[in-house]
């Protein structure tokens, strides 16, 4: 099985150059990162701090286990009392992939996690926004592989967003059905 990088060099350009009539290859949008967040917010809200660090520390390790890097925690910038949130309390964590691994993850995204989740119907066009980055939520993280279901405390959302350097909707949309995501 070929990797989304030849896949890119050998399929999804000349494609995308007879279909969009690009001059040069160097044109053709192509995927320059992905970025993978997840809140906790509404869990640590009303835990102590000892209970907040627990939980934390979970989403992480069953986060570093999805990714194949450790994720950054952020923290509250203000005080919210209605959220129940205090300026510098950790309410999420996300990570930055690139190069080999950002390949690796978007691979098993698309092969592995999407198709094992329930009631999937594609990925509708809307996610796509007009700068040409897609956007989606993963509902529960155990429909990846790596995670054993057994082990999980708590289930998590999270979300997952590919930035391209698609100019526009129509090329993202374009570029992304080639790389094969299920796109209705």
């Amino acid at each position: 099985m070929e990797t989304l990088q030849e896949l890119y060099k050998k399929v999804i350009v000349p494609e995308m150059v007879k279909k969009m009539g690009y001059k040069n290859v160097m044109a053709v949008p192509k995927i320059k990162k992905v970025v993978v967040n997840v809140g906790f917010g509404k869990l640590v809200a009303a835990k102590s701090k000892t209970e907040r660090d627990k939980i934390a520390q979970e989403f992480a390790d069953d986060l570093s286990l999805i990714i194949g890097q450790k994720p950054v925690f952020t923290t509250a910038k203000t005080s919210i009392s209605s959220f129940k949130t205090r300026a510098g309390m950790v309410i999420g964590a996300k990570t930055t992939l690139r190069g080999k691994k950002m390949y690796d993850f978007v691979s098993r995204l698309i092969n592995i996690a999407l198709p094992r989740t329930s009631d999937f119907k594609g990925i509708d066009k809307k996610t796509i926004d007009k700068s040409g980055n897609l956007t989606i939520g993963i509902k529960e993280h155990i429909v990846f592989p790596e995670v054993s279901p057994e082990s999980v405390k708590r289930m998590f959302p999270f979300e997952v967003t590919i930035v391209s350097s698609a100019k526009n909707q129509e090329e993202a949309i374009e570029l992304f059905k080639l790389y094969g995501f299920p796109i209705k």
